[in-house]
């Protein structure tokens, strides 16, 4: 995995469990949604870089 791809995963990650958690304690649940969905982003972008490295190997 490419060191960039993994920290924009990484990121994405971050910043989306930040924004969900904020938006719910706010009680925006169309914000805490989005947060949700770049926080599984972020995880699917992870899955997809540590498969491509399975088959480098």
């Amino acid at each position: 995995m490419s060191a960039g791809e993994k920290a924009k995963a990484k990121a994405e990650q971050v910043v989306g469990k930040a924004v969900r958690k904020a938006a719910h304690a706010a009680g925006n649940e169309t914000t805490a949604a989005k947060g949700a969905a770049l926080e599984t982003r972020g995880k699917a972008r992870d899955a997809k870089e540590k498969s491509k490295d399975s088959f480098k190997r």
